[in-house]
């Protein structure tokens, strides 16, 4: 009855809008209740709002897209590829002085770039938040003011005074999230019995227990096996009394409860993880361990094993540093080439300048690649053009060609994908292969049986990674065991990777874009993947894109490619739903805090990537000529800087909703020529 019901009302608003072109609608407070908004006449009136639906000609659009695609090109790296920044919250940052200074191996230059950063991040409250324009975060605070006292900037100094009050007023140290205070542990700041126990012999329990390491996402899996042989040697950096930070406590050292809160006498795997925790750390005082020598060794087989010719360990910062500090605790010298290899890489991650340095979580270069080629594809770029052939021929050489993690659980498919950074090969991303597909198949290669050749082996591997559920997650097929979150260790909710909408979205536009449609069974699966995943108000959720425009976006796009009817009620729900959440300047944004928040879904300041992305998922449904789409491309023209970019403060991708968010520095640029590139192809009309 309620899906009927749920039909009705979504029948009932698109045979609304679709008779009223000149009226706006917007999402009253009460969830899911729509109510119109003044005629569009009296909104031109209101001096906030520009409509100048018929200002702009065919001939301005095509002038601005061409301005951005003259910037795209000019920044193309002479090897052939394209990268940006990825901005990331200052954790990492603090978190490189903390590692430098447990290495032995300060830099006085370094950390006083690092701590300027820090100090022109800290916000008004004394804090620093995890996102542009987000409140203070206590663990990210924390570690600023740690890492700032170890560089010695004195605790009397204005911005540590202020940092330290709001640390207090939020709880102090106890209330810090796990790897905030494992960078406490090893400086003897925090007691390490007191942490969530992760024993090495965990690394003893065969692929086919429930509970083993390759049930653990990608990411997690390479953070958590270092983090085991951490955890069994529990090492302690010796810190002078006078840089500890004992004062970020509220209670005094007697009195402090380290236990971890319950969900009180209630029967939930919280409490039984809890629970057994206890367990473990009594088990762990026992001297006799007998199967903690060979639980090491295969820990430090893996974290050998793992290391990549670059010098890189899952292509992400927290991996590498704590794989570092793992072997120094097992006894590697600073000169070891694999410690040295590692230094290197990390050193690579960093942006540096004469006054400010500050660390990426990972860089990107293959997935901003595929975007621009993509993007200026579409902007109608020869097929034959000189650099976007020599754009392909650098992916190609980038192909993943052994088998990784993945091959744990698929076993029988060949390697074949690509991964995010220039060096991965343990992880290959089905998101970033399907990207790279769709942008290698627009390319007139020289040598048309190689390029192929490749593609087919890549689409072949892809396919072989759709999870039974028919969704498709980041790196893992079916890593789907929820209660694993409920770990003590897992407080950022992120120790999984399952099937996404977002990344299954991407999967089927590749699908349609190749010819398949419906009938082929991969892409069936992922219909009712897709179906079975949508939001009660149309929207899908977004896990690596800000939020639910980029989920809704890619859901569109992705249905549209692969032959779906989007005039069935289910996508005009959704075509709705990014009607009434358009901005009143004609674009569209979305605050990261509608992961905690999700009554926030669909509302910020807009902004140039979230609205492309609604542009790109309106045009997938048909509303080429309808006002909210002209109102859009108005947006993109009107604040397009001369210089054929875009200014975006905001961040709108996703490393862990709720916890990490990330700026990509290219989304800006090369998402709004997609969407411009694509409204001009469709309609020839003017704006």
């Amino acid at each position: 009855m309620k899906n009927v019901l749920l039909g009705c009302l979504s029948f009932l608003g698109a045979t609304v809008l679709a008779k009223a072109p000149s009226g706006l609608y917007r999402e009253e407070e009460t969830v899911g209740e729509f109510s119109p908004l003044n005629d569009i006449k009296e909104k031109e009136n209101r001096e906030s709002v520009v409509i100048p639906i018929h200002s702009a000609s065919e001939k301005r659009l095509g002038r601005a897209i061409k301005r951005s695609q003259d910037f795209l090109l000019g920044e193309q790296n002479q090897d052939g590829y394209w990268i940006g920044e990825l901005e990331a919250n200052t954790t990492l940052t603090s978190e490189y002085i903390m590692f430098r200074q447990y290495m032995g191996i300060r830099d006085k230059d370094k950390e006083r770039k690092a701590v300027k950063t820090l100090k022109n991040t800290q916000q008004v409250d004394g804090g620093w938040n995890i996102y542009y324009g987000g409140p203070s975060d206590l663990s990210t605070t924390i570690e600023a003011y740690f890492a700032m006292k170890l560089s010695g900037v004195s605790p009397e100094d204005p911005s540590m005074e202020k940092a330290r009050v709001f640390i207090l007023q939020n709880g102090g140290v106890l209330k810090s999230r796990v790897f905030t205070r494992i960078f406490l542990a090893l400086f003897g700041e925090y007691p390490w019995s007191a942490l969530p126990t992760m024993p090495v012999e965990l690394m003893l329990l065969p692929n086919f227990a429930y509970i083993n390491i390759y049930e653990f996402s990608s990411w997690s899996r390479s953070v958590i096996v270092p983090l085991l042989i951490i955890n069994a040697k529990r090492p302690v950096h010796p810190l002078d009394q006078s840089v500890g930070v004992q004062e970020l406590y509220v209670e005094p050292e007697g009195e402090r409860d380290y236990s971890m809160p319950t969900d009180g006498f209630k029967l939930s795997w919280k409490n039984f993880f809890i629970y057994f925790d206890s367990v473990l750390k009594i088990a762990g005082k026992i001297p006799w361990n007998p199967f903690r020598k060979a639980g090491m060794k295969k820990a430090e087989e893996w974290v050998l094993e793992h290391q990549d010719d670059s010098g890189d360990w899952g292509g992400i910062i927290p991996a590498m540093m704590n794989s570092i500090i793992a072997l120094k605790c097992l006894g590697y010298d600073q000169n070891n080439p694999i410690i040295q290899k590692g230094f290197q890489a990390i050193e690579n991650f960093g942006i540096e300048d004469r006054e400010t340095l500050s660390l990426q979580s990972c860089i990107s270069p293959v997935w901003d690649t595929a975007i621009c080629m993509n993007a200026l594809k579409e902007s109608n770029l020869p097929a034959d053009h000189p650099k976007l052939v020599k754009a392909g021929e650098w992916m190609l050489d980038k192909q993943v060609n052994k088998r990784g993690d993945w091959s744990v659980k698929n076993p029988n498919a060949e390697p074949g994908g690509w991964a995010f950074e220039f060096v991965n090969e343990f992880y290959p991303d089905n998101d970033d292969t399907a990207e790279v597909l769709l942008a290698l198949s627009q390319i007139d290669f020289k040598d048309k049986e190689k390029a192929k050749s490749e593609m087919d082996r890549a689409f072949k591997w892809l396919m072989s990674m759709q999870s039974e559920n028919g969704g498709w997650g980041a790196f893992d097929k079916d890593n789907t065991k929820k209660v694993l979150n409920e770990i003590p260790f897992a407080d950022l909710e992120s120790l999984l990777d399952p099937p996404t909408s977002d990344v299954t979205s991407r999967i089927l536009l590749m699908l349609g874009e190749f010819g398949y449609d419906q009938n082929f069974p991969p892409a069936k699966a992922a219909i009712d993947f897709l179906k079975g995943t949508q939001e009660y108000d149309g929207a899908w959720y977004g896990r690596w894109g800000v939020n639910y425009i980029y989920g809704t976006f890619l859901a569109l796009v992705g249905l549209k490619a692969i032959g779906e009817d989007m005039n069935q009620g289910y996508i005009q729900k959704t075509v709705n739903w990014l009607k009434t959440h358009q901005n009143e300047d004609g674009g569209w944004g979305e605050t990261c805090e509608s992961y905690r928040d999700p009554s926030l879904r669909g509302q910020g300041k807009s902004t140039a990537s979230q609205t492309a992305w609604a542009l790109l998922g309106l045009l997938a449904a048909g509303e080429n000529n309808s006002f909210f789409v002209k109102r859009g491309v108005e947006y993109l023209l009107r604040n397009q800087n001369s210089d054929g970019t875009w200014d975006e403060a905001e961040y709108t991708g996703t490393g862990f909703p709720k916890y990490f968010f990330i700026k990509y520095h290219m989304y800006r640029n090369n998402f709004p020529l997609l969407a411009l590139s694509r409204f001009k192809r469709l309609t020839n009309n003017l704006v």
